[in-house]
């Protein structure tokens, strides 16, 4: 290797769905470690935080392109929040599918709607739509915060 090469700028992976090569960096390995750890979704910010609490030097702008291109290659879910904010996470389930979610503690829960999708493609046809696409969150109380709050800790 050259003197003043970093390897770590030199790998290149395949992207999903576009036969794009993407680097594979230190930073990026370090965004999708930190994803496998989490259960719920995390914004830029938050994940952000978390990566500097673990000593990885990242800057945020770098967090928000390395959380996007995860998001375009299908490998991280991304949806809006109650908030509006764009918020990430590693699902288990890698085909097409919904999440209830949390307001409180931001607990998400992926769900298959059948009906949803037939539903949406019947729609789509009446209106003479082809290749659609559609995202359903719900948005709640979790059990746990419904709970919290019935007992007026919440």
């Amino acid at each position: 290797m050259p003197v003043g090469a970093k390897a770590d700028s030199t790998t290149s992976s395949p992207a999903m769905g576009g036969g794009k090569e993407q680097r594979v960096t230190k930073q990026r390995r370090a965004v999708s470690a930190a994803l496998d750890e989490l259960d719920d979704f995390v914004s830029t910010q938050e994940l952000y935080r978390i990566l500097q609490n673990q000593g990885v030097s990242v800057s945020l702008a770098t967090a928000y392109r390395i959380l996007q291109s995860l998001a375009d290659e299908g490998l991280v879910d991304v949806l809006r929040n109650g908030d509006g904010e764009a918020v990430y996470r590693r699902c288990a389930v890698t085909g097409h599918h919904h999440h209830l979610l949390c307001r409180n503690c931001g607990k998400a829960v992926e769900v298959e709607a059948p009906a949803v999708e037939t539903w949406a493609a019947r729609t789509a046809a009446e209106h003479g739509f082809t290749e659609v696409a559609h995202t359903v969150e719900i948005f709640g109380l979790c059990p746990d915060c419904t709970a919290r709050k019935a007992a007026g800790s919440l």
